[in-house]
């Protein structure tokens, strides 16, 4: 075959093929829109059918009605001896002999040290007699008192005698029955009397002076003796109180000083003991707010005062204390106050500084309206909602204003009403405006709830 005719019959067959791909393809287009055609008419001659409305989701309920609570609030603190007294000497000295039991038991009055007692009972013979001597002293100025008191008696005689020697002189010399010189002598005798007589009664008055100084001087001496016979009785160191005392900080041989800065131990009177708990002043000022408002009143004054306490470990303590007082200054550090209470301790099982939960009575709510925590959830901004059935059986949001947990429960003040029934159970499947289906709440209620214990309100949104 020639290159001519090659390529006359490769023309040929490439006009060939390219017919019958042409025409390939011109019939699947048409079966393609049959197909469709076909489909069409199908799907149009079938009916929609509509589909049936879901059944409304089942919640559980519960219906809000008010009840009496007792409010209480728990306040964290420390225990506190109810008496505690700090022994330092009186005197100074040498300590001799230690005289109780560290860690005991004492009674006021016993005696706890001994300090060597021998220097203070010299001091005292040598009081005992410079006071001696100046009651001598005292005697010698009285009698002296004595004596010039009664030469003033016999002065006063010579001048009465005197006086009368001179008158007489006076009249014989006017009649001329005596010299000029025997009158004068008579004259100046008398003077000489009553000059000595004014010297008697001066001596007197210094003498009564020498007896009000040795009386003053015996005084002294009786005061300086006792002060002796008391730093005597201070070699002996008693305990002020009754207590459990603590441990020595001197031995047997140790010196001493007077009123020193260390003590040499420590007494606490524990039974009964304090506890002090701080109270701030947003809970004192919440509190006196509910009772002037008249949601809350006082549950009677002596069972308001009477306090629970819970232990470190959560225990109870078995033994009811009494709120004694409430300080009026408020700690600028803490903004709060402190309460005190007092509470028995027979058994010792309170000690200083241990930690503890005092449960304080705040009063008594008459209407309060409870609600189970798991019926509250948060908006994004963590305020309180709740969901309620209303009337028509649809579901309704409710903003609320939570006071305080109550147990399981919580304490609603605002944003439900009594009958208001609350969704308690199946808040993940409904919206507001859902129709929903009621059934009794069946979880664990408290018919008689207990005391209600403060603690922190869910945050409020700003």
């Amino acid at each position: 075959m020639t290159t001519t005719q090659f390529n006359h019959f490769n023309r040929a067959f490439r006009r060939g093929g390219r017919i019958r791909l042409d025409g390939f393809f011109r019939a699947c287009q048409a079966g393609l829109a049959g197909l469709f055609c076909v489909l069409s008419l199908t799907a149009c001659n079938r009916q929609p059918k509509s589909a049936p409305p879901p059944p409304p989701s089942e919640v559980a309920t519960v219906t809000v009605a008010p009840r009496q609570v007792l409010l209480t609030m728990e306040l964290p603190g420390r225990t506190s001896p109810y008496l505690i007294a700090e022994i330092r000497p009186q005197v100074s000295g040498l300590i001799q002999k230690r005289l109780f039991t560290e860690g005991s038991d004492v009674k006021a009055g016993q005696t706890l040290y001994e300090i060597a007692p021998a220097p203070f009972k010299a001091a005292l013979d040598n009081a005992a007699a410079n006071l001696e001597a100046m009651k001598k002293g005292a005697d010698r100025a009285r009698a002296a008192l004595n004596a010039s008191i009664a030469g003033v008696a016999r002065q006063q005689a010579t001048v009465t005698f005197a006086r009368t020697n001179r008158k007489r002189f006076e009249d014989l010399y006017k009649e001329k029955a005596v010299s000029a010189s025997d009158c004068e002598q008579a004259v100046t005798v008398a003077d000489v009397a009553e000059a000595t007589l004014t010297v008697n009664e001066a001596e007197v008055q210094s003498a009564r002076e020498a007896v009000a100084a040795a009386e003053a001087a015996i005084q002294q001496a009786a005061a300086a003796l006792e002060a002796v016979r008391i730093n005597l009785e201070y070699t002996r160191i008693t305990a002020p109180i009754s207590g459990r005392i603590g441990k020595s900080t001197v031995t047997d041989g140790a010196i001493v000083t007077a009123f020193q800065m260390t003590p040499l131990a420590t007494i606490q009177q524990l039974d009964p003991i304090y506890v002090d708990v701080p109270q701030s002043t947003s809970e004192l000022l919440r509190l006196q707010r509910r009772l002037d408002e008249g949601s809350m009143n006082r549950d009677g004054a002596a069972s308001a005062n009477k306090v629970q306490l819970l232990m470190e470990d959560g225990t109870k303590y078995p033994l009811e204390g009494t709120l004694q007082f409430r300080d009026v200054s408020v700690d600028p550090t803490t903004g709060s106050v402190i309460l005190r209470m007092v509470f028995p301790n027979p058994n010792g099982t309170l000690l200083p500084g241990m930690f503890a939960r005092a449960v304080v009575k705040e009063g008594v709510n008459e209407q309060a309206l409870l609600i189970p925590q798991q019926a509250v959830s948060r908006d994004p901004k963590g305020n309180p909602l709740a969901m309620i059935v209303d009337a028509a059986g649809k579901v309704e949001q409710r903003a609320l204003v939570v006071e305080q947990a109550i147990g399981d429960q919580w304490l609603i003040s605002s944003g439900l009403v009594p009958g208001d029934r609350v969704i308690v159970e199946g808040l993940q499947k409904v919206r507001p405006g859902f129709a929903v289906k009621e059934v009794p709440f069946a979880g664990k209620r408290e018919q008689d709830p207990k005391p209600a214990t403060t603690s922190q309100p869910p945050p409020k949104a700003n």
